[in-house]
């Protein structure tokens, strides 16, 4: 049975990992929406690649917090 500190525990990494998707959301929508004018400034690609780094960060936080909760940590 989850006792109070693994929820608080819990609620304390899910939150931020669920942040880092709506950033992913947001910059990427950002650079949908912009990519022509970043295309022209020669920036689209350090924009695309920082969305992978953002993917990837909330990914791997995901699948850390699937499996504290699996081996009981959390």
């Amino acid at each position: 049975m989850l006792n109070n500190k693994n929820i608080k525990l819990r609620i304390g990494w899910i939150i931020p990992n669920v942040f880092m998707y709506l950033l992913f959301i947001g910059a990427g929508t950002f650079v949908l929406i912009n990519a022509d004018g970043l295309r022209d400034i020669n920036r689209l690609g350090i924009w695309v690649f920082m969305l992978i780094l953002i993917l990837f960060a909330a990914l791997f936080g995901s699948y850390r917090i699937w499996t504290w909760i699996k081996q009981g940590k959390i």
